[in-house]
């Protein structure tokens, strides 16, 4: 296959003299033949059509093994062979253009139109008028060589123009694309079906959206990025090293790739009852566009019906509109993204673009972790825009969120904290919550470990039965030995220790006893003030004492055998946790 190309122009009229594509004509009408950017209703039935129907390129169509039989050449419209083929018709008259619809590959001899330059001029405008994919001239009696009319006006419209020099029954050609091209649109509507049962069985086995996505990945050999509107990543699917590529320098990809067009990168709005939530986009797919789209609108559609049965789509029906549902979603992308981070499975370095992708501040950084027990797990969450700190915040468990600031350097880290805390117990629910931190980490690497750290901190403060006398932001250096034994609760030399010294109280029915051991330990063993809070009097309370005495056979006035008997009670109390 051979190409010629004429640079004169990029446009055509009726004189095949060259004007611009807004020129109008010398009455002053507006040229029917230039070009005109399609107003909104006609870009959105543009856009849907062409995402709904299978490609076959032009040039995919000069490749074949029947066309190549005929000798194709290129003779106009080199650079324009990428358009897609929608069909493939063959037509003698003039006025073809009129039966056109847009994206025919249009087969002729050029009979009724040998000797007739006005005519072949026409043929070649109405082509592009209808918006035709290429027109395909077999040579022989009618023109023996292509004819430099048609050649002109085609180059100028920017209509692909081949020429076949032997002899090519066209029944062969119409029959081989269309047999292509129905196949493909087979293959789209069973890849369409396929990926639709199989995620709708995902949701109706309540399988976790992740789940759906990497399903969706797996589908499209590519990464899957589902954002916001202001392209802040919400949640990933495929390949690591190929999400990691993706999200690397993410904003700026995401919004050059959005104001361009770009084949391998395809979207699907996501919305409900007319308002947009975000996007899915499918990031460097290779296969067939028209597949690609149809996935992209499954994959839409599924993530739209998970989210309205999830448990978050009550208030995603509600009259506050679909934001709320977002605010579940970017939950789920905090949780993921700190559960690794917590979770040391995945390095910490390799979770940067993650942070970055999902709007966390990361360069040049200082970075505080916590973790907070309390009754409200979206009052921590609420706190930070009212203060007007950057971070992420996630529930981990029931009653426990991780929360990571992100903060400058010059701001102090400990009076922010500090001032956070305040903030999160202003609220009667939310008085008694604890807020334990790590020491502010420089470096990214050091969050896990300082994550980490917080929630051992939280954790050791929790299964404490007894009060303790804290400061309101708790740090490893305040539960002192309580924080070693919650280290140590796992080692079986502790858990034998802690059952052997309790085993009196531990295998008696009266729990009682064992509470009031506890507090007489941690208030360091002040009679008068283990009596006031068990609400009993001094003598119940020396009986107690003495049965717990008779049954452990120790001496708690003795100081060694009463720190024996305490670091057992803190091991079994970290063991419960």
């Amino acid at each position: 296959m051979t190409s010629t190309s004429d640079t004169s122009c990029t446009s055509c009229t009726s004189d095949t003299s060259c004007t611009s594509d807004t020129s109008n004509t010398s009455d002053g009408s507006k040229d029917p033949e230039a070009r005109e950017a399609p107003g909104p209703s006609e870009a959105t039935e543009a856009s849907q059509r062409q995402s709904w129907e299978p490609a076959l390129s032009v040039r995919q169509v000069l490749t074949l093994e029947r066309v190549l039989a005929g000798q194709p050449e290129v003779v106009a419209g080199a650079d324009r062979l990428d358009r897609p083929v929608r069909w493939v018709h063959v037509a003698e008259a003039a006025d073809v253009g009129v039966m056109l619809r847009g994206g025919e590959m249009v087969l002729t001899t050029g009979v009724l139109l040998a000797g007739d330059e006005d005519k072949q001029g026409e043929y070649v405008r109405s082509l592009h008028r209808a918006e035709a994919a290429a027109v395909v001239l077999g040579l022989g009696r009618a023109f023996p060589t292509p004819p430099e009319v048609m050649r002109r006006v085609a180059e100028r419209c920017g209509l692909p123009m081949v020429v076949l020099h032997r002899p090519f029954p066209f029944a062969e050609l119409t029959e081989e694309v269309q047999s292509r091209l129905l196949r493909r649109e087979f293959a789209a509507v069973s890849l369409s079906e396929a990926v639709r049962t199989e995620l709708t069985g995902l949701i109706t086995a309540g399988a976790p959206v992740q789940r759906l996505l990497d399903e969706v990945a797996r589908h499209g050999g590519c990464p899957v990025v589902v954002t916001n509107l202001a392209h802040r990543v919400l949640a990933t699917a495929g390949e690591r090293p190929a999400v990691d590529d993706v999200l690397r320098d993410w904003e700026r990809i995401a919004r050059q790739a959005g104001a361009e067009a770009s084949d391998d990168w395809i979207r699907a709005e996501l919305s409900c009852r007319g308002e947009r939530w975000g996007r899915l986009v499918l990031c460097g797919y290779r296969g067939d566009r028209a597949a690609g789209r149809l996935l992209a609108d499954r994959a839409a559609e599924a993530l739209v019906l998970h989210r309205m049965l999830g448990p978050g789509g009550a208030r995603a029906g509600t009259s506050a509109g679909p934001a709320g549902a977002w605010d579940s979603w970017e939950e789920q992308s905090a949780r993921s993204l700190l559960t690794d981070l917590v979770s040391g499975a995945v390095p910490a370095r390799q979770l940067l673009t993650r942070a970055r992708a999902a709007g966390l501040p990361v360069n040049r950084r200082v970075f505080v972790p916590l973790v907070v027990r309390g009754r409200d797990p979206a009052r921590p969450a609420r706190v930070l825009r009212m203060l007007g700190l950057s971070g992420i915040v996630a529930e981990l468990a029931d009653g426990t969120s991780a929360v990571l600031l992100s903060l400058a350097p010059d701001q102090d880290a400990g009076a922010l904290t500090a001032r956070f805390a305040a903030r999160l117990r202003a609220e009667p629910e939310s008085a008694h919550a604890v807020v334990a931190a790590a020491d502010a980490r420089c470096a990214w690497d050091d969050v896990p470990a300082g994550l980490r750290e917080a929630r051992h901190v939280a954790d050791a403060v929790a299964v404490s039965a007894a009060p303790l006398d804290l400061p309101p932001v708790v740090r490893l250096r305040d539960i002192h030995l309580r924080g070693l034994v919650r280290l140590l609760r796992d080692d079986p030399h502790v858990q034998t220790f802690a059952e052997r010294e309790l085993d009196g109280l531990l295998r008696g029915p009266d729990e009682d006893l064992l509470a009031v051991l506890r507090t007489y330990l941690a208030t360091g063993r002040n009679k008068s003030r283990t009596a006031q809070l068990h609400h009993v009097s001094r003598p119940a309370l020396y009986r107690r004492l003495e049965a717990i005495q008779g049954r452990l056979g120790v001496n708690l006035d003795d100081f060694e055998q009463a720190a024996s008997v305490h670091i057992a009670l803190l091991a079994h109390d970290a063991q419960q946790g």
